[in-house]
């Protein structure tokens, strides 16, 4: 890791410490465990319409009111789950995006179900189940290809808020693509 004086960064980040935090240590880092995969989903899915980091300064607020980010748990919630959370002023109270996080839990599990892991879905999409390296000069896409079919079939099995731009982010957030910067520091 280079020193501080010397780290350079994706612009997108800018100066927030938080923002920063997020990109050097999460952004387009590889993940391979579902529990990762459903936590970005949920809060994908949240940020729809949304910054970023109107999201990220509520993650552990999500992460209380959505049980750690237990597929299992969330599946299972009840109307009065439902109700707690459009009370709950810690995360956005938009009750069709509280609606989608519990049937998109359970859609998420009928996925792992059929394809042994979500993360064997998803990587299903992509060239050689391999992550993409993008070596973008101009900073990150807003879509691709592989996003485009994994949304269409989300879509089709039901997932709600979860379009190809939030698919995409999905996928840059949880390192099925690398879309650091060629100058970035942590490329």
């Amino acid at each position: 890791m280079p020193s501080t004086q010397e780290i350079t960064r994706c612009s997108w980040c800018g100066t927030d410490p938080l923002y920063m935090e997020y990109h050097d240590k999460e952004w387009g880092k590889t993940i391979h465990d579902d529990e990762t995969f459903f936590e970005f989903l949920t809060l994908e899915a949240a940020q729809a319409g949304l910054s970023w980091i109107t999201i990220l300064r509520r993650r552990e607020n999500y992460r209380k009111a959505f049980a750690d980010f237990d597929v299992h748990k969330v599946a299972a919630f009840t109307d009065a789950d439902k109700e707690r959370l459009m009370n709950d002023a810690g995360i956005i109270r938009n009750k069709l995006k509280v609606s989608a996080a519990i049937r998109n839990a359970q859609l998420f599990i009928d996925v792992q179900k059929e394809f042994g892991s979500f993360n064997n879905y998803l990587y299903s999409f992509m060239p050689d189940g391999k992550p993409i390296d993008n070596h973008l000069k101009n900073g990150p896409q807003a879509t691709s290809p592989e996003s485009d079919t994994i949304s269409k079939d989300m879509k089709k099995r039901g997932f709600k808020f979860f379009g190809s731009t939030i698919c995409y982010a999905h996928m840059q957030a949880t390192g099925m693509v690398n879309d650091h910067t060629m100058e970035c520091s942590f490329r």
